[in-house]
């Protein structure tokens, strides 16, 4: 057996560089890049491993490993799952500040590479700088806090350990149904230790998705149930979009005459235009959409965990006798909540669906009042979007103003606070993979990262990332990673000083103003934050704007520029979309000193009553 003699960290990203996959047809490496701040327990091994395959692996700096994560997500969740990053960080915080990240990746299931280094396998210079001594234990370390957010977790403590490690972890980074982060834990000395590793470890090979077909007894009960339904209705997933499957949704909603609702991750699986295309579903739902979930009676939910905001709280689907039917490729997901397991891909299983169902069609009134519904809800975003003269203007406003100077091939990112829902709500995706959503974590600091991530993956498309000024605050300094990579963004930042979203939430259940808002806080001065001025001093071009005729302005003028452009605008941070959306199980305290808190509760037990659980 012809062998290679290599360190650990040589042989782990040669293979790394030979791994491939196609996409639009062509060949291309699988791994784009790899991500790296570097330090002692990284650089000496990792480090110069990666220095000599840089011209086929490609290794960028950014400012903070959390963000690198983010933005190896956000790149996997662009490029559908179909390539991806790795990231690499020394021992110690730079490992911990990736757990969040990879946090991020599993509740998404998207596919992230992890390689933070470890301690001495061989424990000479126990304990080293930056590890985290358990004193009952010996063979932790501080990455033991990667096991329970990753799919797949290793620590390579003897060279030869990286081939079957590697071949495990690439089954899991490309497998739709297990496909989330992998962690591999590489010990320090270990990565420097040679070993003769056999020629086939570095041999080029081809990962292609795998397009699981549905069982024949599920899919016969799926058909049947379908056939029987006077009020289908199609919940699309982020599964939709991993799979590829919009033009089957699209085709088979089409068909079939059943309406579609998107929850956040789904969102642009079906085109804005689309008759059948109902809109969000659930907490931050259009009121077409939760109205035809209120009343269907069979529920096909392609490609989605079915998590509390998507359902109400498990208050949504009120028809007792309501059926779902879960076509997913992870059984975990298809079977939740008492569902019709149906285990596919969502291609596969939408195409397999719609030949079965051959001139079947929902009945003609359940699908012209979900026209109907559909109008009506377009006729009240727009209201909640027109532009104002306030001095303040909504979230909904400003979405209202990015939306009319977007296009229609725009990735509009977000991730959390008060921004996602009204997004949810009013945005206009124009094209598959148009709405970037991370609201599976709901990670705050995901958006610009995020924003990074996308742009990587696809540059022909510009990236528009809308961020509150509370993430903003909490991790922006990829803006300057966006400049030195020439990854141009447009960053809209709204300014309501505080957390809006909390603040509505905590008077919404009866609390006091505390905490949010920055009025609100314990504080000798209010902070004057010139975020324009501070992105800037990162390289990007700024500005403030006083108005939404001033934002449209700057945002045609950010569209001609070539760098990162951040436009800042002041807004209400009372204000948002009272029409559509649905109740969310969010617990009150049983006893409280607050009239409203007491109110609150009395409205929490009643709607707990009428769950019936």
């Amino acid at each position: 057996m012809a062998t290679v003699r290599l360190t650990m960290a040589q042989a782990l990203v040669a293979a790394m560089a030979a791994q491939k996959t196609t996409v639009g047809g062509r060949v291309e490496p699988i791994f784009a890049a790899v991500w790296a701040i570097f330090g002692h327990g990284n650089v000496a091994g990792l480090g110069e491993a990666l220095y000599g395959v840089r011209d086929r692996l490609p290794t960028l700096r950014a400012h903070n490993e959390q963000a690198m994560a983010h933005a190896a997500i956000a790149f996997a969740k662009t490029a559908r799952r179909r390539r991806m990053m790795a990231v690499t960080s020394s021992i110690g915080p730079g490992a911990t500040n990736m757990v969040t990240a990879a946090a991020v990746a599993h509740v998404n299931r998207l596919p992230l590479l992890l390689l933070p280094g470890d301690v001495f396998a061989g424990r000479r210079p126990d304990p080293v700088l930056q590890q985290i001594e358990d004193f009952g234990d010996g063979t932790v370390s501080a990455n033991d806090c990667f096991r329970p957010v990753s799919r797949y977790f290793d620590r390579i403590t003897r060279p030869e350990q990286i081939i079957p490690a590697f071949e495990r972890a690439m089954q899991v980074l490309t497998d739709p149904s297990d496909c989330g982060p992998v962690t591999l834990a590489l010990c320090q000395d270990v990565q420097t230790e040679a070993y003769d590793y056999p020629e086939s470890f570095f041999a080029e090979r081809l990962w292609q998705p795998r397009r699981l077909r549905p069982d024949a007894a599920e899919l016969d009960e799926a058909i049947a149930r379908l056939r029987g339904a006077q009020r289908p209705l199609v919940v699309a997933g982020g599964g939709v979009l991993y799979s590829e499957a919009e033009q089957a949704l699209a085709e088979f909603c089409t068909a079939h005459g059943i309406p579609a609702a998107e929850t956040q991750g789904g969102k642009s699986s079906l085109p804005h235009a689309h008759p059948l295309n109902l809109g969000a579903i659930g907490v931050t739902g259009t009121a077409a959409a939760n109205e035809a979930a209120r009343r269907a009676d069979v529920v096909l939910a392609v490609g989605t965990r079915l998590q509390d905001f998507t359902t109400g709280s498990w208050t949504l689907f009120a028809d007792p006798a309501v059926a779902i039917i879960g076509l997913n490729t992870q059984a975990f997901d298809a079977g939740k909540h008492r569902a019709r397991p149906l285990v596919a891909d969502a291609k596969a299983g939408l195409v397999e669906l719609s030949a079965a169902l051959s001139g079947w069609t929902a009945p003609a009134a359940w699908r012209t009042g979900a026209e109907t519904a559909r109008a009506d809800w377009l006729a009240t975003a727009a209201r909640y979007t027109a532009a104002g003269n306030a001095a303040l203007p909504s979230d909904a406003q400003v979405i209202g103003a990015v939306q009319r100077q977007s296009a229609p091939s725009d990735i509009v990112l977000c991730a959390a606070g008060g921004l996602p829902g009204e997004l949810h709500k009013l945005w206009q995706a124009g094209a598959p993979g148009g709405y970037h959503m991370e609201y599976g974590y709901s990670c705050m600091g995901y958006e610009i990262a995020g924003g990074l991530g996308a742009k990587l993956a696809d540059p022909t498309r510009e990236v528009i990332v809308m961020v509150g000024d509370g993430s903003y605050l909490m991790m922006n300094s990829e803006i300057a990673t966006s400049v030195m990579l020439g990854a141009k963004l447009t960053i809209v930042v709204l300014d309501n000083r505080g957390f809006g979203c909390i603040n509505r939430l905590q008077n919404a259940t009866g609390g006091a103003p505390f905490n949010n808002l920055l009025r609100d806080t314990r504080h000798e001065t209010l902070p004057a934050i010139d975020f324009a001025a501070h992105a800037a001093s990162l390289g990007a071009l700024s500005r403030k704007v006083a108005s939404l005729s001033e934002l449209e302005t700057a945002l045609m003028e950010a569209r001609a520029h070539e760098r990162t452009s951040v436009i800042v605008i002041d807004t209400d941070p009372l204000a948002s979309t009272d029409a559509g959306g649905h109740w969310w199980d969010v617990a009150v305290p049983e006893t409280s000193a607050r009239d409203e808190v007491r109110t609150a509760r009395r409205l929490y037990d009643e709607a707990l009553a009428r769950r019936g659980n």
